[in-house]
Parts: structure tokens; C-alpha cells; sequence
């Protein structure tokens, strides 16, 4: 009997999925595991909590659409035909290493389509070479999945999976929750739509009244692929499984009650921390408008699904988000505002992605900041961004504050 590659591959990729997730689980308990004598390499994780700077600032990298096939053979979409001959994955690799270099973030959010299935013979070497700046820098990071990254040789479930077993990777293939029963115990969630729903909690700043404190939320989402509804087919949406969990979590984080030794200047930062929020497909309402006060290029039309799931109402009436950071529409940069809340492009990053000839690939950096008591750091006074294009100089353009503490 002949099996295809292909079908060899799907078969090993899902005996290493289900081989990893119950080493990590070993490897969680005994830390260091010896078999046949021989040390296994355990995943590394970066110094954690998430926690603010001394200096009172931390900073995201958003890198959206990488698009990443198979590396130097995979050739570049709409470039100068000045640049083609020697353009390839590799400048999408270039680019992310300049980016960390320059900026220096703290942590780096990945918002999906970051390898291009149909061009990625081999999913999981795909991923160590998109995220391979990341992992070399030893930086935190997280990611969510976009509509091509499970044409491979991965399903969504398998991506996520094997995403969050990579090096410095906070990623997550499902939420968790507290045990009831236990309150110091997390429960999985796996009863929700979509893979890679999960919440990252950032600390104040070292030595301040909120170090042991939660000052910014940063959510994650599955937006889906796509769909078909009543015989058309569509993007994929958010699902109300999804929000549900969302407002449970945005709720719990609100009415917890902080442990701090409080002065009258530090009480106005305990009662709500800001929340940001990404995920890969926009939400109807981005289309439809108005988009209100727009910093940036708007240059293409709005592909979402035709499902209003409600995305928009949950997050305003939540009242924590500030802002949302989106991908999936390569040449729409812009940031708009929409009930009070920011939506922000990332803007095409990846090389082998749909852009446009002479318009740079570029990536989008956010900054939180502290406010500043009379002794210490208090909670997030300000959230701004810009961008960088990869012009050759890292240009940085449209700087614009998102949301202000008042």
C-alpha cells in the first residue's frame, strides 16, 4: 500500500501535537525530565509576570500578515520590479529582526496569517522561521491565527497547539478559568469556538503600589477563517461563546479587589485597568461606519463577514478595552474610531503577502504608559502608537495618542 507525503505528514504532525502537549505536562511537574539517561530540552519561558519598565513604560510590537512560505524559495508579491529578483521570505525575516532591534519591545503580538498555508509545504518549519527573530531575541510573545494560516499541514487546533509550545511563546490553544471548588487552581475551557481564545495580565512597575497588581489586560481572539451561511460563503466571525467568556473574564479582572497600600493619587488607577484586544479579521461595523477621527491610509475595502455577532456592544459594554488591533487588510494602515473605541490596522508586514508596488511593508508599535505619583509609579495614564515602514530607514509615521486617562 503507497500513503502520499502529504498524508505522512498530517500523521506525524498529529502524533507530535499530541507527543509535546503530554511532555509539557510531564515537563511542567518535574522541570527537568531525564530519559535514557539524556537531559529533554524543556520549553524556555520568559521572565514572567508580564510587568511594566522602572522607567514606567511597556511597549508591543504588532506584526500582522507575515504571510510566510518556505523562506529564501518563496519569492515576494507586489514589490518594485527593481526589487523582485532578490526579494523572498527572507526580507519578511530582515525586517522583523530590524524591528526588534530598533524599537525594543517588551512583548510582541502576532495578529494572524503569519505563514501562508497554500505556500508552506511544511507548517511547523514554516512557523520556527516566521517567529524566528522572536525566538532568538528571547522576547515574550503571543499569537493568534488568521484565514490562511491553517492551509498547510496543520489544522487550526494543531497550529495553536504547537504555537503554544514554543519557546518564550505565551499563547494559549485555550482559556482558562479558576476552579471553582479551588480557587487556586486554572481550568481549561475547551467548551468555546475558535483556538487561541486567552487573556495576558501586565504588572505595574517593580517596587511601585501596583507590582503585585494587574494594570493592563491584553485579550486574544479567533476570528475564524471562513464560513458558509445559507449558502454563501463568508470570513469567519467571533462567536458568542467567545464573547461570553470575554465579559466573564473582563469582569472578574474588574472586581477583583486590588491589594494595595492606596494613597488618595493611586485610587483612580485601582478601580478599572485598560484592556487592549487582538485578533486577525475586522467586525462588520469597521465597514459599514462611520469610522470616525482616521490617522493613517485607508485604502481598501473592509473584508469581513457578513455576521454581526455583536463584537462591538460587547467590548463598549465591557468598558475596559480602549483599543483593538486587527490585520487581514494589507493595505488599510489606519487607525478609526468607532463608539470610543480605537480599531488600528497593523498594516501588510510579510513580504510574500498582497500589498502595493513602492508602499513599504510596515508594522505597528503601541506604548503604555504610567502615570507618575509622588513616590512611585501608578496605574496606565496613556496608550499611544505609531508605525515603522521598511523603507530603509524605518521611517516612523503617524504617531497619535489612543487614550488618555482623565
Amino acid at each position: 500500500m503507497e500513503f502520499s507525503a502529504s498524508w505522512i505528514h498530517s500523521l506525524l504532525y498529529s502524533f507530535l501535537i499530541i507527543a509535546s502537549i503530554h511532555l509539557l505536562h510531564i515537563l511542567i511537574i518535574s522541570q527537568k525530565l531525564t530519559l535514557n539517561h539524556q537531559n529533554v530540552i524543556v520549553k524556555k519561558l520568559p521572565p514572567l509576570p508580564l510587568r511594566f519598565n522602572s522607567d514606567g513604560t511597556f511597549k508591543i510590537l504588532q506584526v500582522a500578515d507575515m504571510h510566510f512560505g518556505n523562506g529564501m524559495v518563496t519569492r515576494c508579491r507586489d514589490v518594485l520590479e527593481s526589487e523582485f529578483e532578490y526579494c523572498s521570505d527572507l526580507n519578511t525575516t530582515r525586517f522583523l529582526e530590524k524591528m526588534i532591534k530598533l524599537e525594543k519591545p517588551d512583548f510582541v503580538a502576532f495578529t494572524g496569517d503569519n505563514i501562508f498555508g497554500t505556500s508552506a509545504t511544511d507548517a511547523a518549519e514554516s512557523l520556527f522561521r516566521a517567529f524566528g527573530p522572536v525566538l532568538k531575541s528571547g522576547l515574550p510573545w503571543a499569537a493568534v491565527l488568521g484565514n490562511h494560516d491553517q492551509e498547510s499541514t496543520m489544522n487550526r487546533e494543531e497550529l495553536m497547539s504547537f504555537i503554544s509550545l514554543m519557546d518564550y511563546s505565551l499563547s494559549q490553544t485555550f482559556p482558562t478559568v479558576k476552579d471553582t471548588s479551588d480557587p487556586a487552581k486554572q481550568n481549561l475551557v475547551p467548551k468555546i469556538d475558535g483556538f487561541g481564545n486567552y487573556n495576558l495580565r501586565v504588572w505595574g512597575a517593580p517596587g511601585s503600589h501596583f507590582a503585585n497588581s494587574t494594570v493592563l489586560n491584553l485579550y486574544f481572539l479567533d476570528s475564524g477563517d471562513r464560513a458558509v451561511v445559507d449558502g454563501l460563503r463568508t470570513y469567519g466571525w467571533i462567536k458568542e461563546s467567545q464573547l461570553s467568556w470575554l465579559r466573564g473574564i473582563s469582569k472578574e479582572i474588574q472586581d477583583q479587589k486590588q491589594d494595595i497600600k492606596e494613597s488618595a493619587e493611586a485610587f483612580n488607577f485601582s478601580r478599572v485597568s485598560p484592556a487592549l484586544t487582538f485578533f486577525h479579521i475586522p467586525i462588520p461595523e469597521i465597514k459599514q461606519g462611520p469610522v470616525k477621527d482616521v490617522v493613517g491610509q485607508y485604502r481598501e475595502y473592509v473584508a469581513c463577514s457578513f455576521v454581526n455577532s455583536g463584537v462591538l456592544k460587547t467590548l463598549v459594554s465591557m468598558g475596559d478595552v480602549k483599543a483593538v488591533f486587527l490585520g487581514h487588510d494589507h493595505k488599510n494602515d489606519f487607525c478609526g474610531n468607532l463608539e470610543g473605541i480605537w480599531f488600528c490596522y497593523g498594516g501588510g508586514f510579510g513580504y510574500h503577502g498582497y500589498g502595493i508596488a513602492g508602499w513599504p511593508r510596515r508594522a505597528r508599535v503601541i506604548l503604555a504608559e504610567l502615570g507618575k505619583g509622588q513616590k512611585s509609579w501608578n496605574g496606565v495614564e496613556k496608550i499611544k502608537t505609531w508605525k515603522r515602514l521598511d523603507d530603509g530607514m524605518l521611517s516612523k509615521i503617524d504617531e497619535q495618542i489612543l487614550w488618555e486617562r482623565r
